[in-house]
């Protein structure tokens, strides 16, 4: 498998974009030091938002393995600014576990205000792209079923359906929920 340097991945970044509508936006990639920027977003989010992400990026110790996880590549963050405030981002999470050295577990945000303006498609590209030059065969996206905006965005970008796994997830409230398990073969 190639997996690009970290001086590689700084070659594409940063660099700025223009919605749909014509609003430009900054790329880059996260740094450790973005963990109390990405408090922020996360705290302008709706309720319904933070019950289905898979760890509570409210919270700074969370944030701060985040943090980690980057520095050390075991994820890459692609965020989404404007005006040095983060609006959305995309991570690519790399498994570590030797079978399944081949897959990324793609997870993104999009703040409602840039929603439907195509920053999540923006998002998702550049992931797609940072997991092709990681030499990835397979992103993996997981969402629960009532999940509907997710899901038609992830079967937009060409993801499938692989699996439904009952009652698999709990949310804030202690509501067992399905998971669908959805992949892109690359």
């Amino acid at each position: 498998m190639m997996n690009e340097t970290p001086a590689e991945a700084q070659e594409q970044y940063p660099r700025r974009v223009r919605l749909d509508d014509g609003e430009e936006i900054a790329l880059r990639l996260m740094i450790p030091a973005d963990a109390s920027r990405m408090t922020g977003f996360a705290r302008s989010l709706p309720e319904e938002d933070l019950l289905f992400l898979r760890m509570d990026i409210t919270k700074m110790n969370v944030l701060a393995a985040w943090g980690r996880n980057v520095k050390e590549g075991r994820t890459i963050t692609v965020l989404a600014e404007v005006h040095d405030k983060v609006v959305g981002y995309g991570s690519l999470h790399l498994y570590e576990v030797t079978w399944q050295r081949h897959l990324g577990e793609i997870r993104m945000q999009v703040s409602p205000r840039y929603r439907s303006r195509g920053l999540g498609r923006t998002v998702g590209a550049a992931i797609f792209a940072i997991a092709r030059r990681q030499g990835l065969h397979k992103i993996i996206a997981q969402m629960t079923t009532d999940q509907k905006g997710a899901i038609a965005t992830v079967e937009r970008m060409g993801f499938q359906r692989e699996a439904v796994l009952k009652k698999f997830v709990i949310d804030r409230e202690g509501t067992t929920r399905d998971l669908i398990v959805m992949s892109y073969d690359m």
